[in-house]
C-alpha cells in the first residue's frame, strides 16, 4: 500500500498542475471508486464541475485538494490507486481508469488527471472541511497556503499527524509509547499515534536502531523512543529522495515512473539475504496479516520486568537477580 513517501511524491507531482486549475468536466467511469463519497451531499460530478482547486495537500497517506467552495476533493490510493497527469488528447485506453478530471489551468492550459485503480480499494470523494483540533496547518502543501490551510477533510481528521509534519508533537509521541504495552511495531502502524509510516518503513526504522518489533513500547526509555523517531524520519526522507518504494507497476508517480527506494532497503523484503550490518540472514515473520523482516542477531527481543515488578527489583545485585538488557 502506498504510504507517506509514495503519496508525497504524487502530491508534489500534482501540485503545479492542479493548483489554480478549474475543473472543466468530470467523468465517472466506475462508480465503485466513489464509495467514500456521501451521496447525501450531492452528485459527485455536479459538485466538482466548475470548481477551482486551491492546492494539493497531504497528511500521512491521505491526499486532498481544497476547493474554492470550502469543500475538498479527497483522494485515497488504497492498494493500487494512481493519479496520472495526461494531456487532453491522451487516448485514455487504460482499462483500470475509474475517474477522469478535465482541468483548465491558467498557466498550463488544458490537462487531465486520471484516477486509475486496478483493485478498486482506493476512492475519490467530495468532503466537508473541519477546523484542525490543534489550530495548526492541517497538512503539507509546500509553499502554497490559504484560508483552507487550517481545515481538514472530515474523512482525514481522525488520523494523527505524520513524523515529517512541522506540527508533529515529539513529546506526545514519546508519552503515547510509554503508555502502550503492545509491540513497538504495532504502535508505529497505529494511525492514531503517527500516520504514514507503513510496514516497509517501520521495518527499516526498527532495523536502523536494532530494535525488535515485538518489544513492548512501554519498555522503551525516552532516549530509545527519540532515537526510533529520528530513524523513522531519516528513512522517510531517504525514501522521498528516491521517489518512494516500487515493487511492481502498481505504484508510480504522476508521470508513470517508479520509485527506487527498494534498492536501498536493509531489512524489508530481504528474506535470507545477509544483514548489511552483521551478515546474519534476514528473517521474515508473520505480522498482522502481513510480514515483518528483521535481523535475528541485531534485533533481539529484550527482557523486560514482569508486570508489578519495578526496574529496581530486577537491577544488578537485587534479590531478583540478573541483569536486564537495555530497552
Amino acid at each position: 500500500m502506498p504510504e507517506l513517501p509514495e503519496v508525497e511524491v504524487v502530491r508534489a507531482g500534482l501540485a503545479p498542475a492542479v493548483t489554480g486549475a478549474r475543473v472543466a468536466a468530470v467523468e465517472v467511469v466506475d462508480a465503485r471508486s466513489l464509495k467514500r463519497h456521501e451521496a447525501a451531499s450531492g452528485d459527485f460530478e455536479t459538485l466538482l464541475t466548475g470548481e477551482r482547486i486551491e492546492a494539493a495537500v497531504r497528511r500521512g497517506k491521505f491526499l486532498w485538494m481544497p476547493l474554492a467552495s470550502g469543500t475538498a476533493l479527497v483522494g485515497h490510493l488504497g492498494m493500487s490507486g494512481q493519479l496520472l497527469l495526461r494531456t487532453p488528447d491522451h487516448p485514455g485506453d487504460d482499462r483500470h481508469a475509474r475517474i477522469r478530471l478535465h482541468l483548465d489551468h491558467p498557466g498550463h492550459g488544458e490537462l487531465r488527471v486520471d484516477f486509475v485503480d486496478q483493485r478498486i480499494f482506493g476512492s475519490m470523494a467530495i468532503d466537508r472541511m473541519l477546523p484542525t483540533a490543534d489550530g495548526e496547518v492541517a497538512g503539507y502543501s509546500a509553499e502554497v497556503g490559504g484560508p483552507w490551510a487550517r481545515s481538514i477533510p472530515s474523512q482525514v481528521a481522525h488520523i494523527a499527524r505524520d513524523p515529517l509534519d512541522p506540527a508533529f508533537d515529539d513529546g506526545a509521541f514519546v508519552a503515547a509509547l510509554s503508555r502502550r504495552a503492545a509491540g513497538v511495531k504495532r504502535v508505529l502502524l497505529d494511525q492514531g499515534v503517527a500516520s504514514g509510516i507503513g510496514n516497509i518503513y517501520a521495518d527499516e526504522a526498527l532495523w536502523a536502531v536494532r530494535m525488535h518489533g515485538d518489544q513492548p513500547a512501554s519498555s522503551l526509555g525516552r532516549r530509545r523512543v527519540r532515537d526510533l523517531l529520528a530513524a523513522v524520519r531519516a528513512v522517510l526522507q531517504r525514501a522521498l529522495a528516491e521517489g518512494g518504494t516500487s515493487f511492481d507497476a502498481q505504484y508510480v508517480n504522476v508521470n508513470g515512473a517508479s520509485g527506487y527506494f527498494a534498492h536501498s532497503l536493509n531489512a524489508y523484503g530481504r528474506t535470507g539475504r545477509p544483514c548489511p550490518r552483521c551478515g546474519t540472514p534476514i528473517v521474515r515473520e508473520a505480522f498482522m496479516n502481513r510480514s515483518s523482516h528483521r535481523c535475528p542477531r541485531c534485533q533481539r527481543l529484550r527482557r523486560t520486568a514482569p508486570v508489578g515488578v519495578s526496574r529496581a527489583a530486577t537491577s544488578p545485585g537485587s534479590s531478583a537477580g540478573g541483569t536486564p538488557a537495555p530497552g
